[in-house]
């Protein structure tokens, strides 16, 4: 007994005061570091089992060494056999994982109070390992800040902080995940603070900071001290090269706004294609992967995060006109990426068409204006920075991470010109950054107060009565007739005790009587474990379960223990129109009504 006492003690001090919040930190910290580990290995693995090299972006149009035979070829299938292998991985395990990541991570924070289901890390890690792999041309950054959120989020629910708390430990992960994959502690804390938490808290920012330094000194434990990109270094000697990168900044925004759009208009485009194919969407990316490869064969440039052509692009390796053509090709194969079902970032990419946008401009002012311009790649450098803030409207955030980078102190006044004309520039051309735009396509905006009436209403107010329920021993072949009956086409299954086990749908116990194996098989076979939201959620809490959800969402008692009633969109557009005060539905758990087994002749 006293040992109980000692450690609810304990779990009260860590989940109240500062002190605990600050072990909590350096805890998410931790993980994210392992897991930033962890998921570059995996990318290094899945990269070298399919292409044949450690970054195949350094060596474009080389042959795969395992299959010789084939050539240059081989980049055609890479991206095929990647998707056979993740498109089903996320359909079934976490469909969120789909994607650049941060806008999940932000709606997350800004909407359900820092909750992230904990399976999306693992699942994020594998499957934007196997896309980047495969030849997916995305960025590194949105996996690991959605794998570290979802780390922190996972242990502030195990150990039930308060809410503002937990939103905290989210940027943690972000921060941690940031700062160990790219060796970038300083970009880690701020884009955090910018993108994930979007308030400057001096609480908040001591916690960041704790995190992202335990996950640095970790990830550079193992992974080295250098930075994740090694760039030439560049200086700026003359006052006239300012109104130049102050032209750049805009050229950057206008480019950072025009990056964000291609991304969505493509992934449209994908969209309409697959819905004419009637195919199951967990084929998507291998189907997609196809094109994919095609673009991969013409600008083998594009496989993966593609540093190497970065740093070259900035070297001055490439002509204007190559540099154009692999500043549009990243923008393509990105969106393509992305638009086919894939899992990666779009941070890194930003980057890469910042430096080719600027070293083409550099170049071009290299020979019109030769004695002012200075060197070529500094405009380079300058660019990453500005297109990043262009695209995602976090210009500390891109300050200093192109100061982490270069180390170069003299680039900061031309560097934060230029960011703030692309910031501003983007504002005034788009209402959305690349993070946001997802959102508010689906009609969230983080930026306005969220819609009150679902703030304040409780799910147990417009949920709908739970009905039948189904004991766990029933036979299959007993069930389908109740679920023909059933209003949702689902039923609730519970244990002896009356505890909830899971949801059965018409369409799983369909499926398994096909066979004519499976009939008198238990129903525990096919219990599906759907999202499930709880009496006291309020509804807005509840949407992305409904986002997933195959009818409607199982609503458990206060506790979790007890399935107590349904959930549904009609209900939710219902409680929009009226005042769900007016005819509240009382959150009690009713009394249990379950199905008895049948026979195979369908007498009880």
């Amino acid at each position: 007994m006293p040992v109980q006492r000692g450690v609810g003690r304990g779990l009260n001090w860590i989940r109240s005061a500062n002190a605990g919040l600050l072990f909590l930190a350096l805890v998410v910290g931790a993980g994210a570091g392992g897991g930033a580990i962890a998921f570059r290995w995996l990318i290094k693995t899945f990269t070298l089992a399919l292409s044949g090299h450690p970054d195949y972006s350094a060596v474009p149009g080389a042959a795969n060494p395992l299959v010789p035979g084939l050539g240059r070829w081989f980049v055609i299938l890479a991206p095929i056999v990647a998707g056979l292998i993740y498109g089903p991985l996320v359909q079934r395990f976490a469909r969120e994982a789909r994607g650049h990541g941060v806008p999940e991570v932000m709606f997350a924070v800004a909407r359900r109070g820092g909750r992230i289901a904990p399976q999306v890390a693992v699942v994020k890690a594998v499957a934007s390992a196997l896309c980047i792999g495969g030849g997916g041309s995305v960025g590194r950054e949105g996996p690991i800040v959605q794998i570290g959120s979802a780390l922190g989020s996972t242990l502030g629910r195990i150990i039930r902080v308060t809410e503002p708390r937990l939103r905290v430990l989210v940027a943690c992960g972000a921060a941690g995940g940031i700062a160990a994959t790219f060796n970038a502690p300083l970009a880690g804390v701020f884009f955090a603070m910018e993108l994930i938490l979007r308030d400057f808290t001096a609480a908040a920012f001591g916690m960041v900071v704790a995190s992202s330094v335990t996950a640095s000194v970790i990830g550079r434990a193992a992974l080295g001290n250098s930075p994740f990109l090694t760039l030439p270094v560049f200086t700026v000697s003359h006052l006239a090269q300012y109104p130049l990168f102050a032209v750049l900044g805009l050229l950057a925004g206008i480019v950072g706004v025009a990056f964000s759009k291609a991304l969505y208009g493509i992934e449209d485009l994908c969209d309409a294609a697959w819905r004419r194919t009637r195919a199951p969407e967990w084929a998507r990316p291998a189907a997609g992967g196809l094109v994919l490869g095609g673009l991969l064969l013409v600008l083998p440039q594009m496989y993966g995060v593609g540093y190497p052509v970065l740093g070259a692009g900035i070297a001055g390796e490439y002509g204007i006109a190559m540099l154009l053509i692999l500043l549009i090709g990243k923008v393509v194969a990105t969106s393509l990426t992305i638009g086919i079902g894939g899992s990666g970032g779009v941070f890194a990419p930003s980057l890469f068409v910042g430096a080719m946008l600027g070293s083409a401009y550099g170049q071009l002012v290299h020979h019109l204006l030769p004695g002012v311009s200075g060197p070529a790649g500094a405009y380079g450098l300058i660019a990453m920075g500005a297109v990043f803030a262009g695209a995602t409207r976090a210009p500390i955030t891109g300050v200093v991470i192109m100061f982490e980078l270069t180390g170069e102190y003299s680039i900061i006044l031309p560097l934060m010109a230029a960011i703030i004309l692309a910031t501003g520039l983007s504002h005034l051309l788009s209402h959305d950054t690349i993070y946001t735009r997802k959102l508010l396509r689906r009609g969230v905006d983080i930026d306005q107060p969220h819609n009150p009436t679902m703030a304040k209403t409780a799910v147990g107010q417009v949920m709908e009565p739970v009905g039948a329920l189904l004991d766990a021993g029933t036979p299959l072949i007993g069930v389908a007739g109740k679920l023909t009956s059933s209003p949702h086409g689902q039923l609730g299954v519970i244990d002896a005790e009356g505890a909830y086990l899971g949801v059965v749908t018409a369409r799983t116990v369909a499926d398994a009587l096909a066979d004519g194996d499976h009939d008198q098989h238990a129903l525990t076979s096919v219990v599906e474990y759907p999202e499930t939201v709880k009496t006291t959620d309020t509804l807005q809490d509840a949407l992305s379960a409904l986002e997933t959800a195959y009818v409607s969402v199982p609503v458990l008692d206060e506790a979790g223990a007890n399935l107590v009633g349904w959930l549904t969109h009609q209900k939710v557009l219902t409680a929009q129109q009226t005042d769900p005060t007016a005819g509240q539905i009382v959150a009690r758990r009713p009394p249990r009504r379950s199905i008895t087994p049948t026979s195979p002749n369908g007498r009880s």
